[in-house]
C-alpha cells in the first residue's frame, strides 16, 4: 500500500487564521471589558499595563517556541548543513 506524502503547508492556512481572528477578538473584548468597567482612571491603566505586560510575556514565549521549532525543521530539511555560528 502506497504511502501519501504529507504536503508542507497544506490546509495550514485555515488555522492560522482562524488564530490570528481568535487572539484578535480576545484582545478586543478585553480592551472593551477594561474600558468600560467602572473603575478611576488610574486604576484602568494600571489594569491595561498589567494585561499589555501579560500579553508581551505570552507573545515572547511563543515567538521563542516557534524559532525553535522552525530551526529544527530547517536543520532536519537541510540535513544539518548549516550550523550557528558562535561569536569568539
Amino acid at each position: 500500500m502506497a504511502e501519501k506524502k504529507k504536503k508542507c503547508g497544506k490546509g495550514n492556512g485555515f488555522l492560522l487564521g482562524a488564530a490570528v481572528g481568535a487572539a484578535a477578538g480576545a484582545a478586543v473584548g478585553t480592551a472593551a471589558g477594561i474600558l468600560t468597567a467602572p473603575k478611576s482612571g488610574k486604576e484602568t491603566r494600571a489594569d491595561i499595563a498589567r494585561k499589555g505586560k501579560q500579553v508581551a510575556r505570552k507573545a515572547k514565549a511563543q515567538g521563542n517556541k516557534l524559532a525553535k521549532k522552525a530551526g529544527a525543521g530547517f536543520n532536519k530539511a537541510t540535513g544539518g548543513r548549516f550550523k550557528k555560528k558562535t561569536a569568539k
